[in-house]
């Protein structure tokens, strides 16, 4: 059966009706809070016949309040101002300190300046994210942080968001490591470019008073499963739980577009190979994503042995977008973007590496993810700061007219058509040439000043892993012509080039997008995260650092890291040989 039967059946009706319902009944849905408890029900009962199933888990959330702030000197201005999640609280007489702006907040920024014992006024537009922002200011001896929303210059919105590094609940050593540890709040742009302007005349002082309740709550997710006719699945989801207001855009309208995706798929369930799992996370905003860790963590066997990909469906069809912006682990680039131009025909798409942002809770475990949405074009990005998801994003203003659902449709056709090919393809459309070439490119450009620890090595790993990826690549197209032509109906031969596929993500997956690995999540938003092989990003480092205790501890430290990525192309590169020689 031809995707047509899911691709022309998905309604963005019936996502708009989902949307109001949600909207309008179920507002401020808070991880820990009742609404959050009403929005798992909801969700679950809307799978009809999938038997959603509610489950409540522990979780470190927060609740955080209006701030109050105002400017000490020059001149004595009030600013509205929202607490930011996780942030650690004022005393009750408030922080005042000197203003520095730090623009994206990176550790660029700081290079030849000091903050010890300032408050950092930093742009939300930029990488890094709020949580790495905050840390990085910590690092750097700042006492707090003002964040500046993004948006046109005139965006009065004021912004929530949260500040909370750790991934997931933490554990004893992140919580000790990397909780957040400064106050920190949200301003519109309007506040914050005034400020911006103030300091460009001389030094400005700031006060503020920070209020949040940080605690455990019980939190709720809600999961859904259309069987296959195997015991292999793909996983889609996306977060339930928002901040207050209508939130419409993050993420009612992912949530509808799961719902629908459900509804259609669940018609022709005895068409799919492979079944599909609906994920409803929470704790995503004020918790940093709980609920999608948690289901990782607590059904690690079956999704190591089972899970295909993951598709996340976060904020899509978002007002005035117009491109489509796709976000993969390489091995499945060559496949959507079939997909995309097969159903978006001549609309502009670009793409870009996954890295490990919003509910990204499958890279230590190995399974590749897509996420996927309209985007705004490169003047649109320029006229409001970069503001990709929206001036409204986070904030009261998003509301239901900030969505469009007419490119809903589209939106909706295409993941239809992306989960279609995941669930029924014979064999898997994924292809692993590229991640070679991925990390070959990135060994080369870590190269030099990097002999003291042997890249070298590693790159002929990496390209013996090419060869036989190229290898891999011929046989698996093979098979696919074979199976499209009726050449065979034996699936002994799509079994093993699954199985094959499936354990080279799980290898590879981790390595070019967690510096932690499998076992671990790095901080949200890490800086390393931004780069291929994270593990390696202080590489560049080493040929600055003299001689000495620091340089010693950092070689130690890359050599191991090297280590892991030779290690792991070449079991890679052994694991496909051993594929294609028990294919004959």
């Amino acid at each position: 059966m031809a995707e047509e039967c899911v691709v022309g059946a998905v309604s963005a009706d019936e996502v708009r009706a989902h949307v109001e319902r949600i909207t309008t009944t179920i507002p401020s849905r808070l991880a820990g809070s009742e609404n959050g408890r009403r929005m798992a029900e909801y969700s679950a009962a809307a799978l009809t016949q999938l038997e959603g199933r509610v489950f409540e888990l522990p979780g470190l959330v927060s609740f955080p309040e209006p701030a109050e702030m105002r400017t000490v000197a020059p001149v004595e201005i009030a600013i509205e101002a929202n607490t930011l999640g996780h942030s650690v609280p004022t005393l009750p007489e408030g922080l005042s300190g000197e203003l520095i702006d730090v623009a994206s907040g990176a550790f660029h920024e700081y290079e030849g300046r000091s903050a010890v014992g300032k408050i950092t006024l930093s742009e939300l537009s930029y990488h890094p994210a709020r949580h790495e922002k905050q840390r990085i200011s910590a690092i750097m001896g700042a006492t707090g942080c003002v964040m500046m929303n993004w948006g046109h210059p005139e965006n009065t919105a004021v912004p929530f968001g949260s500040v909370k590094p750790v991934w997931g609940n933490p554990t004893p050593e992140t919580y000790r490591t990397e909780m957040a540890t400064l106050p920190c709040v949200g301003i519109a742009r309007t506040a914050g470019l005034k400020l911006r302007e103030m300091l460009k005349a001389g030094p400005v002082r700031v006060w503020f008073r920070a209020n949040v309740e940080n605690g455990w709550r019980p939190v709720q997710i809600t999961v859904g499963e259309i069987k296959g006719r195997t015991d292999d699945f793909v996983v889609v989801g996306g977060h339930q739980d928002s901040w207050p207001g209508p939130q419409a855009t993050d993420n009612a309208a992912g949530n509808a577009c799961v719902l629908e995706l459900a509804r259609v798929f669940n018609r022709h369930r005895n068409k799919l190979r492979r079944g599909l799992v609906c994920g409803f996370w929470t704790g995503h905003e004020t918790g940093t994503m709980i609920g999608s860790s948690w289901y990782v963590d607590r059904n690690w066997d079956r999704l190591r042995e089972h899970a295909v990909a993951y598709l996340q469906i976060d904020q899509p069809a978002c007002a005035g977008t117009s491109r489509w912006s796709a976000a993969s682990n390489v091995e499945l680039k060559r496949f959507h973007q079939a997909v995309e131009k097969r159903v978006l025909g001549s609309r502009p798409a670009f793409w870009r590496r996954a890295v490990k942002n919003g509910d990204a809770s499958f890279f230590g475990l190995g399974v590749p993810m897509l996420a996927a949405q309209g985007a705004y074009t490169e003047e649109e990005l320029k006229r409001t700061a970069l503001a990709n998801l929206g001036w409204w994003h986070h904030s009261v203003e998003n509301t239901i007219d900030k969505l469009d659902f007419a490119f809903m449709q589209d939106h909706l056709r295409v993941y239809a058509a992306y989960l279609w090919e995941l669930c029924t393809a014979i064999v898997l459309p994924f292809e692993f040439v590229s991640v070679a070439d991925q990390f070959i490119e990135r060994l080369e450009e870590l190269k030099p000043g990097a002999d003291p620890i042997g890249l070298d090595g590693a790159i002929r790993c990496a390209r013996a892993f090419r060869a036989a990826a190229e290898r891999l690549e011929q046989t698996a197209e093979g098979w696919r012509v074979r199976y499209a032509d009726g050449g065979t109906t034996d699936e002994a031969a799509a079994q093993i080039l699954n199985g094959c596929m499936k354990r080279l993500s799980r290898a590879l997956v981790p390595l070019a997008s967690t510096a932690k690995g499998a076992y671990g999540h790095d901080p949200y938003g890490y800086t390393p995260q931004g780069t291929m092989i994270p593990s390696l990003y202080d590489v560049s480092q080493l040929a600055r650092t003299k001689n000495g205790e620091e340089r010693w501890m950092l070689e130690t430290q890359l050599v191991r890291a090297r280590n892991r990525v030779a290690d792991v192309l070449e079991d890679c590169r052994r694991m496909v040989d051993d594929t294609l020689r028990a294919l004959g």
